[in-house]
């Protein structure tokens, strides 16, 4: 029983030491049971090159999937999520991101929107005025909702053995990037995302 629990530990003791590279707290936290989530969770790294394939039919999907099941503040679900996959259209994108390659490279390009247009436009089919959308906090909380959404998905991007790498510099030009994707008034891209098989020829290391 002692040596199945130590094994099961040494995958973590492993993941918590290349993160903090502190003895007395990898011990601490070693003494909890490791599991897989865990081990997703503890294993993130930024992926910027991948390699020239397709994500495998139903990805996308899937990943929206755990994207949806976010937390999400009064149920309201004031974000939506743009999936990119023209090459065109993303080099286009990364024009207004510094120019960053893996937005090019990677198979799929996710663009996550703190949108209060969607919510206005449901309040006004349900014949109220949606007052409450012209608060600050309405923006608040569609931005932390993008961001429930966002880092719910690359989890779950790595628990499939995908990568990825959130982009804020989609911020740099909002204007710009609103215009590409055709966005209304009161939706704001928050950050962008790219997802691919991971190269294996070119490693990341997590930061400690």
């Amino acid at each position: 029983m002692a040596e199945a629990a130590r094994q099961q530990a040494a995958p973590g003791r492993d993941r918590l030491w290349a993160r903090y590279r502190d003895e007395e707290l990898v011990n601490r936290l070693s003494s909890v049971p490791w599991n897989e989530t865990l081990d997703t969770i503890m294993s993130h790294r930024s992926v910027r090159t991948y390699r020239n394939e397709p994500l495998p039919p139903g990805t996308l999907e899937l990943l929206i999937a755990a994207a949806q099941s976010a937390a999400t503040t009064s149920n309201l679900q004031a974000w939506s999520v743009i999936a990119v996959e023209d090459p065109a259209r993303k080099a286009r994108l990364a024009a207004f991101a510094a120019n960053q390659r893996h937005i090019i490279d990677a198979p799929l390009l996710l663009i996550f929107v703190a949108d209060l247009a969607r919510l206005r436009a449901i309040s006004a089919d349900l014949g109220h005025p949606g007052i409450a959308l012209d608060y600050i906090e309405a923006f608040i909380f569609a931005i932390a909702d993008a961001s429930f959404a966002a880092q719910n998905t690359i989890v779950a991007a790595e628990s499939l053995g995908l990568g990825g790498c959130y982009i804020g510099a989609m911020r740099n030009n909002p204007v710009g990037v609103a215009d590409e994707l055709g966005l209304p008034d009161e939706a704001l891209v928050v950050f962008g995302m790219t997802i691919g098989i991971p190269d294996p020829g070119i490693g990341t290391d997590v930061k400690p």
